[in-house]
């Protein structure tokens, strides 16, 4: 500490911006000076000096700000936060408003027990986490009437890519070709083509109804789609199966609440999100992805799978089935390379299903779907003409050249909507959707006579695809709905988990970490937490600010000229990376550079990586005291 010349510390000294590291990076000056000691070095700069090569360090300190106290950081998240401008957005694709539970907002979400616990592969510290996630699994294999789900994804759009490949493993079809639906959602088709290009898949987007003649090995379905459409594709799945031929479904677990699942029509593996299920959007997540499928296949699933043994004194216990431990050993023949999974955010949606229950989720998917049916009802009333007949919550309207025109009028009324085509908007009706909310709509369409009625129009649901299989049977589905045995449901699960809360875990993980409290607060104000990842990008300048002011610093850090924040993992930045080595290589005509060394001690992420990426890994051999 500074003095000043009459020996107080100056006040520079005495600002609180290193506090941060202080009190979360844990060795004290006197701990550091015990290792350093024992090491043989007077200071850190010596021992830098002594291992580091001096050809690969870098003399000239970081061009980067000066460092903010916690006050003044959470102080500038604010302002950024204040840049964002939250509407009310009805864009769908996959993202839509929900009520976060309050009981599981403060105990789960904002609760160090659920957000620092140990990642669940030591099932011995991690047994109220590994109820959670069957919990998950029961609610998706329940809501898809599959045989078997695992326990979670990263998101939808890569669980419909790791189906892909899934189906290409384990199917008879000798095809390479992978059918899209039209109406899948777009971010979707996107990744899917991604992840197919390294493999030699070739993606064909076209209608649904023409898969069976384009000879493919799978197809993938939206359901409902994008558009809002509910197909009936009984037909269309027994045209596929009768050539060997798999049927992938994109669905909405809100809608199965209402709709025929996919497992009764002909799925043979299911993938979707569970966002709306109690989990913000957050400008794209993350939200915890799902795929289910039928039991044939659980050795070739991805992922995790959470299941239920009996130790040794008889009693039940939860272990990991599949985990990712078992694709390490197959390195570069493992069928995935997802290393972890949203486990917070799918604890979050099952305890949103043990919330409310079957009998809540039909309350709530029956609102949603009866106040789309009364907007279309008063959007028609206006003389325009809406498409879908039968929707569940998603409809489109033909608006012919005003479209920019009612776009603007939906924004200055505090209402986003989805530009579809020049002449089209598709609006979709989520958990949040409020009477008022549905009058905003209508005066952006220029009715501004238009008054809500509690008149619900009957279902706009295809009866042929009505739900009448049961569901979320099980008994913890069906507990009191007191808050009060809520919140012991959820504390009772935190006392059989071990996280930072009790104690500091001797082993180390990439999903164990104490987020700092002055880092978890943000994600959950409105400013940050409800906005959609399509709003118009003037209503997301705050994320922008944030997002560009992050890549500057970590290029200054790392020495590249550009950085990309798509990846949601760790194992996905690898598999990025690889990506754009590839393209790299092809890019200067060397294609045929397509072999990854990678060391036998190496992370079990890294060869899948590199087979998902379609190079050819060689393994290298490493010393006893593990130097490559």
């Amino acid at each position: 500490m500074k003095m000043n010349e009459v020996g107080r510390p100056s006040l520079s000294s005495l600002e609180t911006h290193a506090e941060f590291l202080a009190r979360h990076i844990g060795t004290s000056p006197e701990d550091q000076a015990a290792m350093l000691a024992c090491l043989g070095y007077p200071t850190r700069a010596a021992l830098i000096d002594a291992i580091v090569p001096p050809a690969i360090r870098e003399a000239v300190p970081l061009a980067l700000p000066a460092a903010l106290s916690e006050a003044e950081a959470l102080a500038r998240l604010r302002a950024l936060a204040s840049a964002n401008q939250v509407l009310k957005s009805y864009i769908g694709l996959g993202y839509y408003g929900t009520h976060t539970p309050g009981v599981i907002l403060r105990n789960v979400l904002e609760n160090p027990a659920w957000y620092t616990a140990y990642t669940p592969y030591q099932p011995e510290i991690s047994q109220g986490r590994l109820e959670a996630l069957v919990n998950f699994q029961t609610m998706i294999t329940d809501l898809t009437a599959m045989a078997i789900a695992n326990a979670s994804m990263l998101d939808e759009a890569t669980a419909a890519a790791e189906a892909m490949t899934l189906a290409l493993r384990v199917g008879k079809h000798a095809s390479r070709v992978f059918y899209v639906a039209d109406d899948v959602f777009p971010q979707s088709i996107d990744v899917v083509r991604t992840r197919a290009l390294p493999l030699g898949i070739e993606v064909v987007v076209g209608p649904a109804a023409d898969a069976p003649g384009a000879g493919a090995f799978a197809v993938l379905l939206q359901y409902p789609g994008a558009d809002g459409e509910i197909h009936d594709h009984r037909a269309l799945a027994a045209a596929m199966h009768a050539q060997d031929a798999l049927v992938i479904v994109a669905a909405d677990l809100l809608a199965l609440v209402l709709l025929a699942p996919p497992g009764e029509w002909g799925a043979d593996v299911v993938v979707g999100s569970s966002q709306r299920f109690g989990v913000p959007m957050g400008f794209g997540g993350p939200h915890a992805g799902f795929l289910a499928t039928r039991d044939e296949f659980k050795r070739s699933m991805p992922g995790r799978l959470v299941g239920v043994t009996v130790d040794a004194d008889g009693n039940p216990a939860y272990r990991l089935a599949l985990q990712t431990r078992e694709q390490h050993i197959r390195r570069e023949k493992a069928t995935s390379n997802i290393c972890t999974a949203q486990v917070l955010l799918a604890v979050m949606a099952s305890m949103y299903a043990v919330f409310h229950g079957p009998l809540g989720l039909k309350a709530i998917a029956e609102r949603i779907h009866r106040k789309a049916a009364r907007l279309s009802v008063g959007l028609e009333s206006l003389g325009f003409a809406v498409t879908p007949k039968e929707c569940f919550d998603t409809i489109t309207v033909e608006v012919g050249p005003y479209q920019g025109l009612i776009m603007k009028n939906a924004v200055d009324n505090g209402v986003n909507l989805r530009a579809v085509g020049p002449h089209h908007i598709a609006i979709t009706v989520d958990e949040r959707t409020r009477p008022g909310t549905l009058e905003q709509v209508w005066r952006a369409f220029g009715g501004y006579d238009l008054e809500y009625s509690t008149e619900y129009p009957e279902y706009r649901l295809p009866k042929a695809l009505l739900r009448e299989s049961e569901y979320l049977t099980h008994p913890v589905f069906h507990m009191n709905r007191a808050e009060s045995e809520m919140t012991r449901y959820m504390r009772r699960l935190a006392d059989r988990d071990l996280a930072l809360d009790r104690s500091m875990i001797p082993l180390g993980s990439c999903t164990m970490k104490l987020n700092a409290t002055a880092e978890m607060l943000p994600i959950t104000w409105p400013e940050f937490a409800e906005i959609h990842p399509f709003v118009p990008p003037d209503q997301a300048l705050g994320y922008k600010e944030l997002i560009d002011d992050l890549s500057a610093k970590l290029c200054e850090i790392t020495g590249y000229d550009a950085l990309s924040m798509q990846p949601n993992s760790g194992a996905q930045g690898e598999y990025a990376g690889l990506l754009t080595i590839r393209a790299y290589h092809r890019s200067r005509g060397d294609a045929h550079r397509d072999v990854c060394l990678i060391p036998s001690s190496a992370h079990g992420t890294n060869p899948a990586s590199a087979h998902m990426a379609g190079m050819k890994v060689v393994v290298t051999g490493t010393r006893a005291n593990g130097d490559i």
